[in-house]
C-alpha cells in the first residue's frame, strides 16, 4: 500500500475518459473535489478536473504520474456542480469534460489568476532628521513619503497611479521601502466585477413599493418554502405588468439577509437593464455584491466576476443560461425570469435547457426555484397539474391598470379594400396619427430584418435563393444586397432577373427597414428608430436606444424580438403586431403556443403607465384559437385547448422528444446513412415504449452547405432512452463525411 493520494481527474482536452494521478505531498491537503489542476497527459501540459479524492484503481499506482500543481485558489466546481454535470452529460447525451468545459468561463479554463496591484502604506513615520535629509538629498523620495503620510487615516494608495501622477519612478518608492519609512502590500485588483455599464441601468428605489394583495400572496408562499429549507418549484404566472419583478427582488433579499446565495437568470441580460438596475439599488442598500454574467463582459471582468462568486464575496449573479453554473456559495434561490423563452435552450454540445438544468440543480441543493412569466410553457403547466410544481398566480396588473385592448385587423379585407397585401392596416394607420396627435409613443413588431424577404420573377419564376441553405434571400435595401440569415452569404442585389434578363423582377414581403420607411412616410415628423439585429452591433446601443426612448425623444419604435419582452415604458400607449401569422406558418407542433405567447408578451408593452394601451394585431388568420385567446387575454382557454390537440399526439409535455440529426455534404449519403441508423435499431433491439419517426429531411433541408436528414424519438422517460441509442450508436458504423447530433427535450424542430 502507497500512503501518496491519488486522484481521479476529468481532463479537458477532448480525451474522452477520467485519469487517475497522484498528488505531490504539499499539494495532499489542498486538492479538493472540484479543484483545477494542471496535469501531465502524452507529451503535453493540460488542465483537468478533479472528479474523486481517490483513484479508480485501473492503473498501477507506481505508474502513476504526479499533478503539477492547483491552478486557481477555490475549486471550480462544487460537489452538486459536479453532479449535475454528470446529470448533465447522461440526460443531454454529452462527454462529461465537454460539460465541465461549458460550465466554467473560458479565462477560468485557461488557467487565468487574478490581477494583483500593489498598495503603498506607512510602515514607520521618520523622525524631522531624517525627513530634512530626505528633503535636501532625495526630494521626490520626500514628496512621496509626504503624500503617503497625508493618507495615513485613510486607506494605502495604489503605487501604479501615485508614481504616474507623481512622475515619480518605482526606485524612488523602493527606496523607501528600503529605509523602512513605507511598505508594499499586494492585494486583488477587482477589475470590473461589479462595475460593469449595467451598473447605473435605472434610477431606482431601493425600498420598492408597497405589494398589491396577489403580490403579498405569491411573496408568501415562496417565502414559507424558503424557510422550509426544502427543494419546491413554484410556477409565478403573473399578466404582463403585474409586478413580478417585485416579488423577485422581495424573495431574494430574504434569501440573502439570512446569508443564502441566489441566481437570476434572464434570457438576455442585455435586454434587461432595468432589472439590473433594480436589482442592484435594491441590495447594495443592505451591503450584499452582485454580479452581472453577460457576454459582453473581457475575460479579466468575466473571470473576476466568477472569483467574487467562487471566493464568496459575491452572494447573487444575474445572467443568461450559462450563470446558471456560477460558483455560488449556500445557493437557496434560483429565479428563471421569462421561463417559456427559447433562448435558455442552448443550440450546441451540451444542447441544455436552462430552465430544466435550473431545477434540477435547486433540487441538488435543497433550494426554491421560482419559474416567472406571463406566458408560462406548457411543460411547467403540465408540471403544476401533475403537482410537481406549485402555482402562484398574478392576474392583475400592479396600481389596477388596464389590461390593453387588443384589436384584430383582417388583412384579407384590407387586402380587396387597398387593391393588394397591404403592409400597414387603415386600423394602424389611424391609430398612428392618433398618438403622434396625443404626443404619445408607439411600438412597431414584427419579427423579420431586412427590407424584403424575397426577390421573385413574375416572367420565369425565378426566386433568389441562398446557395448554401435552403431559403430564400433577405434584401437589404440599405446596403443594396441579398443576404441569408442563416449562413451570412451575400450577394449584390439585381437589377434584372439573373435567370431570364427581366427587368419586372418583384420584391415581396417585408422586414424591419421597410416597415421603418413606411412609418415614416405615414408620419413625417415623426422619430423613428429601428432596432435589430442589424443595427445593434455597437456595444451598448441597444441600451442607448432604449434610454432615448424612455425620455420621449424617440416617438416610434420598430424591431424584432428583441423588443417584445422585458421591457417598460409608461407611455407606450399604442402596439403594432405587422404580422402574427408569421409564426403560426412554421412546421411545428409548438406554433400555437409560439403565437399565443408572442401576442400577449408584444401587447404586455402597451399601457404600462398611467394611460390605456391598444395593441393592433394584423392576420390573414384572424380565428385562429391562438389570437382569438390573446384576444382576450384567456391563459386557461388556450391551455386547455393546445393541451387537448398534444394529448391526441401524444406530443410534449405528454412525452419527451429527442431529435435526432444527420448532416452532410453528400444529400444521397446523408439519406442512406440515415436509413441504415433505422434499419439496424430495429435489427438489434427496438427502443422499448419509443415511437419512432422518420427518417425525412429537415425543413430547413440545407444550411451552410449541409444536408440534413431528421428522425424523432417520443419516449416517456429520456435517461433510458438515451442510454440505449448511446449502446446503439457506439455499435454503429458512419460514414466519415456523414455526422449525428442528438437533441434532447428540442425546442426548434427546423
Amino acid at each position: 500500500m502507497t500512503s501518496e493520494k491519488i486522484i481521479t481527474v476529468t481532463p479537458l482536452t477532448g480525451v474522452g475518459k477520467d485519469l487517475d494521478y497522484k498528488v505531490p505531498g504539499p499539494l495532499a491537503d489542498e486538492v479538493q473535489s472540484g479543484s483545477l489542476v494542471r496535469i501531465p497527459l502524452m507529451q503535453r501540459s493540460v488542465l483537468g478536473v478533479v472528479r474523486k479524492l481517490e483513484g479508480s484503481g485501473s492503473f498501477p499506482v507506481e505508474k502513476l504520474k504526479f499533478i503539477y500543481g492547483i491552478v486557481q485558489p477555490f475549486p471550480v466546481l462544487t460537489p452538486e456542480l459536479i453532479k449535475l454535470g454528470e446529470w448533465m452529460a447522461g440526460y443531454y447525451n454529452a462527454e462529461v469534460e465537454t460539460v465541465f468545459e461549458g460550465m466554467l468561463p473560458a479565462a477560468v479554463r485557461r488557467g487565468m489568476q487574478s490581477r494583483q496591484r500593489t498598495l503603498l502604506s506607512m510602515d514607520r513615520l521618520p523622525t524631522e532628521e531624517e525627513l530634512n535629509a530626505l528633503r535636501k538629498r532625495a526630494p521626490k523620495q520626500a514628496a512621496l513619503l509626504d503624500f503617503i503620510y497625508s493618507q495615513i487615516s485613510g486607506k494605502p494608495v495604489p503605487k501604479g497611479k501615485v508614481l504616474s501622477r507623481m512622475k515619480i519612478s518605482a526606485a524612488t518608492a523602493d527606496a523607501l521601502v528600503e529605509k523602512g519609512f513605507i511598505k508594499e502590500i499586494s492585494e486583488r485588483d477587482e477589475r470590473e466585477a461589479y462595475g460593469d455599464d449595467l451598473a447605473e441601468a435605472e434610477v431606482v428605489n431601493p425600498l420598492g413599493h408597497a405589494l398589491n394583495p396577489e403580490q403579498q400572496c405569491a411573496v408568501d408562499s415562496i417565502n414559507a418554502s424558503l424557510d422550509a429549507g426544502a427543494f419546491k418549484v413554484h410556477l409565478l404566472h403573473g399578466v404582463t405588468g403585474s409586478g413580478k419583478t417585485e416579488v423577485y427582488l422581495r424573495c431574494l433579499r430574504e434569501v440573502v439577509q439570512k446569508g443564502g446565495g441566489a441566481v437570476f437568470l434572464v434570457p438576455e441580460v442585455a435586454l434587461t437593464p432595468q432589472t439590473v438596475g433594480r436589482l442592484r439599488a435594491r441590495l447594495e442598500g443592505i451591503g450584499v455584491k452582485s454580479v452581472v454574467w453577460h457576454s459582453v463582459l473581457s475575460d479579466g471582468e468575466r473571470y473576476d466576476a466568477w472569483l467574487a462568486l467562487a471566493s464568496g464575496e459575491a452572494q447573487v449573479v444575474v445572467g443568461a443560461r450559462s450563470a446558471i453554473f456560477a460558483p455560488v456559495k449556500n445557493l437557496k434561490l434560483i429565479i428563471v425570469d421569462e421561463e417559456h423563452e427559447p433562448a435558455y435552450k442552448q443550440a450546441d454540445s451540451p444542447r441544455y435547457h436552462g430552465r430544466d438544468v435550473a431545477v434540477y440543480r435547486a433540487m441538488l441543493n435543497k433550494a426554491v426555484c421560482v419559474l416567472g412569466s406571463a406566458t408560462p410553457s406548457l411543460e411547467s403547466f403540465y408540471n403544476v397539474q401533475t403537482g410537481k410544481y406549485v402555482m402562484d398566480k398574478m392576474r392583475s396588473r400592479i396600481d389596477d391598470r388596464q389590461l390593453p385592448v387588443v384589436l384584430v385587423a383582417d388583412m384579407r379585407r384590407e387586402a380587396l379594400a387597398q387593391k393588394g397585401p397591404p403592409v400597414f392596416s387603415r386600423m394602424l394607420t389611424e391609430k398612428l396619427h392618433d398618438r403622434q396627435e396625443k404626443g404619445e409613443q408607439t411600438i412597431l413588431f414584427i419579427n423579420r430584418r431586412g427590407y424584403n424577404t424575397s426577390m421573385l420573377c413574375p416572367d420565369c419564376g425565378h426566386v433568389a435563393m441562398c446557395d448554401h441553405c435552403s431559403v430564400t434571400l433577405t434584401h437589404h435595401r440599405a446596403e443594396n444586397i441579398l443576404r441569408c440569415h442563416w449562413c451570412g452569404f451575400e450577394q449584390k442585389a439585381p437589377d434584372r432577373c439573373p435567370k431570364c434578363r427581366s427587368e419586372k423582377i418583384k420584391w415581396r414581403g417585408a422586414g424591419t427597414q421597410r416597415i421603418e420607411d413606411i412609418a415614416q412616410k405615414i408620419l413625417p415628423k415623426a422619430r423613428i428608430v429601428r432596432i435589430d439585429a442589424d443595427t445593434m452591433q455597437k456595444k451598448n446601443r441597444f441600451r442607448e436606444i432604449l434610454g432615448d426612448f424612455r425620455k420621449g425623444k424617440i416617438d416610434i419604435l420598430v424591431g424584432t424580438q428583441m423588443i417584445a419582452k422585458g421591457l417598460d415604458f409608461p407611455n407606450v400607449t399604442l402596439v403594432g403586431l405587422l404580422d402574427a401569422d408569421i409564426s403560426q406558418h412554421m412546421p411545428d407542433f409548438r406554433a400555437a403556443e409560439r403565437t399565443f405567447q408572442l401576442l400577449v408578451q408584444v401587447a404586455g408593452r402597451a399601457g404600462r403607465g398611467d394611460r390605456s394601451g391598444e395593441v393592433v394585431v394584423q392576420s390573414y388568420l384572424p380565428h385562429s384559437p391562438p389570437i382569438l385567446f390573446a384576444r382576450q387575454q384567456d391563459f386557461d382557454g388556450f391551455i386547455e385547448e393546445e393541451f387537448k390537440n398534444r394529448r391526441e399526439y401524444n406530443y410534449p409535455p405528454f412525452r419527451h422528444l429527442i431529435h435526432h440529426i444527420f448532416k452532410g455534404k453528400s444529400v444521397e449519403k446523408v439519406a442512406f446513412f440515415a436509413e441504415q441508423w433505422v434499419k439496424f435499431i430495429e435489427q438489434h433491439g427496438s427502443l422499448d415504449e419509443v415511437e419512432l419517426r422518420g427518417p425525412a429531411p429537415a425543413p430547413m433541408e440545407k444550411i451552410n452547405d449541409d444536408y440534413r436528414y431528421q428522425i424523432w424519438y417520443f419516449t416517456p422517460t429520456v435517461p433510458r432512452t438515451i442510454a440505449r441509442i448511446r449502446e446503439l450508436r457506439d455499435a454503429f458504423t458512419m460514414d466519415k463525411d456523414v455526422w449525428d447530433t442528438i437533441d434532447v427535450d428540442a425546442v426548434n424542430v427546423g
